[in-house]
């Protein structure tokens, strides 16, 4: 099963959620969701690769920890990010994220994401796959 991303409302939030077979796979599902509550993903061209890494005791602060970093990188280097590489073992992540510069005419930036919070955070074997989810502050 391929990581796949959707949103879900929460009051003047919104909620990013990715699912997938493994843990990573929706840890880099709900990283797409993320992106897609700026941007739609696949204007957001993979051309500069950047390593990420993060430690947490336990799946769902890991996840919190993950997303705060993705936004922290789209922040800090004036960036999106469409192509998630994520690997979780002993409660460390570490992950390739690529993407680009933000280019306001063909992103069309919507809002930009201030951080994940704790609301509704979950991280939890579904069916036959992953749930990774969060609300994010926009």
């Amino acid at each position: 099963m391929a990581a796949r991303w959707e949103h879900f409302s929460h009051d003047a939030d919104i909620g990013v959620r990715g699912r997938g077979a493994t843990e990573a796979e929706a840890f880099a599902g709900a990283a797409v969701a993320l992106t897609a509550v700026v941007t739609d993903p696949a204007r957001v061209r993979p051309a500069s690769r950047i390593h990420v890494a993060c430690e947490a005791p336990g799946l769902e602060m890991l996840l919190y920890d993950w997303l705060n970093a993705v936004i922290y990188e789209m922040d800090t280097r004036r960036m999106l990010f469409s192509r998630f590489e994520v690997s979780i073992e002993d409660g460390r992540l570490e992950a390739t994220i690529s993407g680009e510069e933000i280019d306001p005419a063909r992103h069309e930036p919507a809002v930009g994401v201030k951080g994940a919070t704790l609301t509704e955070l979950k991280v939890a074997r579904e069916g036959e796959g992953w749930i990774a989810q969060c609300v994010v502050d926009v």
